[in-house]
């Protein structure tokens, strides 16, 4: 299997499944001198993590991060880090009666056709537990981007059909971790998690969308052409489990303007008075603050019965078993900053490189 590594110079590879003995990763590039914090890297970690509150999947796992290499009396050596995350709670004949049978919406099918082989046990490599790698990479990167002043905050923006509608200037977004939904608007956040709870009382899922802002971004980030910054982001966020959609500065909305409202006029101190561009112009951040949405899918295993087939083609009938989400978009917040700043901390390598 290919595609198991992202980024150019600040380099994550990743490896491991959802049932297997650990996850991992080995992290490429990072410079030497990063003083590393391993209770921020921990509490990231327990963000992401199942069985933080009642209305995500309660597989019990400490995720707790065990350095391999790299680090050395608390700073980076400027080698490879390697780590691991000890499975600790598998469960795995809870997906026996999946063995033969495509799951809708899964990777199953797909995996099995692409391979001729795959470990149905929790959706193998498929499984968004995979993400752990990515948090882990995304806290080294955050720790580096906090010494330039660069500070990365997503939240929950939607949940279903109930969305914040204040911009995200207008929100405290400390208030962000003070509820199990992940949402400032502490009255809508209580609106989003007796959504989420009904929906799961059903059997069923719900989507939603994180928005992500970023403050402090240099300016000069990013290339013309290829590699234009927010198609880097763009990617990061769609190789998330669940991602169907990305948009960044006045995205979608932006087609029912005029370019004389779209258009971001400049102060005489180079910012400029709105921010319809989401702080990227031609590919290139310009100082402003970047801010985007990612839109999830409802999570596909549902607790009721569904119609399918199996490996031979023949129409049966399946549900769900286990410890499911019913709603991903508040364990997704911490990923999203993760591939955020990884992809943030990569382009910000890139230029030092392009200036030398």
């Amino acid at each position: 299997m290919a595609s198991n590594s992202f980024g150019e110079i600040f380099r994550l590879t990743s490896f491991g499944e959802s049932h297997g003995e650990a996850l991992g990763g080995i992290i490429d590039g990072v410079p030497a001198g990063i003083e590393i914090d391993y209770n921020f890297i921990q509490t990231e970690m327990d963000r992401r993590r199942p069985g933080q509150s009642k209305i995500v999947t309660q597989r019990k796992e400490s995720d707790t991060v065990q350095f391999l290499s790299g680090i050395f009396e608390g700073k980076t050596t400027g080698t490879s880090i390697g780590f691991i995350i000890v499975n600790e709670n598998q469960k795995s004949r809870d997906y026996d009666h999946i063995k033969d049978i495509y799951r809708p919406s899964h990777a199953d099918f797909t995996y099995d056709k692409k391979y001729g082989n795959r470990d149905y046990r929790g959706g193998g490599r498929s499984s968004a537990r995979e993400t752990v790698a990515r948090v882990v990479a995304g806290a080294i990167a955050k720790l580096a981007l906090n010494q330039i002043g660069v500070t990365i905050q997503a939240f929950v923006n939607q949940v279903g059909t109930i969305k914040v509608e204040k911009a995200y200037k207008q929100l405290d977004l400390s208030l962000t971790e003070s509820n199990d939904v992940r949402c400032p608007d502490l009255k809508i956040a209580a609106k989003m998690e007796q959504l989420i709870k009904e929906t799961r009382k059903k059997g069923d899922t719900i989507g939603g969308c994180v928005q992500c802002v970023i403050t402090g971004t240099p300016i000069g980030l990013g290339e013309p052409v290829f590699d234009k910054l927010h198609a880097d982001l763009g990617k990061a966020m769609l190789s998330i489990n669940a991602v169907k959609g990305f948009e960044y500065g006045s995205g979608f909305a932006g087609v029912e303007m005029n370019g004389s409202e779209h258009n971001d006029v400049f102060n005489t101190d180079q910012s400029t008075q709105t921010n319809n561009s989401g702080g990227i112009q031609g590919g290139i951040s310009n100082g402003e603050d970047i801010y985007f949405r990612v839109a999830f899918k409802p999570v596909a295993t549902l607790m009721q019965k569904q119609q399918t087939i199996n490996n031979t083609n023949q129409e049966v009938e399946m549900e769900g078993k286990g410890r499911h989400d019913a709603c991903v978009v508040p364990r997704a917040v911490v990923i999203v900053e993760a591939m955020t700043a990884i992809t943030l901390f990569d382009f910000y390598l890139r230029n030092k490189l392009a200036r030398l």
